[in-house]
């Protein structure tokens, strides 16, 4: 099974594609998808739009896995990161792939068994899931790939 992980943002989108098969997890690709702050917001929306377009054509994933929005600290970035996450789930639907949402905490409870870990104890994890293939720098693709990993586990495939 294929499972593409994303942690939606409006400055960069993570992406995390893995395959899971007999117990086990391989990371297929990583990256983000970043757009540029002296862009509008529109424009921002369609290259996020059209970048998840080609990264599900590319990957072919079976199943989509995306972080819920269920609370934040900054007030200035839920808009903007509703927005992207409302664009990515419209491309996901468009495209008629199954679409399963995690909350940080739901993800960081599947990982680590607390709700409420540290960054470092979630990227601990997924390193441990992922045995010894080299995590991607960003924290934005690590997040999505543990959101992929979490998606595994909650269908009993890891």
């Amino acid at each position: 099974m294929r499972i593409m992980g994303i942690d939606p943002g409006m400055a960069l989108v993570g992406y995390g594609v893995i395959d899971v098969e007999d117990g086990k997890a391989v990371l297929s690709a990583s990256g983000s998808i970043r757009t540029e702050k002296d862009m509008s917001v529109p424009a921002r929306l369609a290259e996020i739009m059209g970048d998840m377009r080609q990264l599900i054509d590319i990957y072919t994933p079976d199943v989509v896995s995306v972080e819920d929005l269920f609370f934040f600290k900054n007030q200035k970035t839920i808009i903007p990161v509703a927005q992207s996450r409302g664009v990515i789930l419209a491309v996901i639907e468009e495209k008629k792939i199954p679409i399963y949402e995690y909350t940080p905490m739901q993800v960081k409870q599947v990982l680590t068994g607390y709700g409420r870990a540290e960054k470092k104890e979630v990227e601990a994890m997924v390193k441990l899931v992922l045995t010894d293939q080299k995590l991607p720098k960003l924290d934005d693709t690590v997040d999505a790939i543990a959101i992929a990993i979490t998606h595994a586990r909650m269908i009993n495939k890891l």
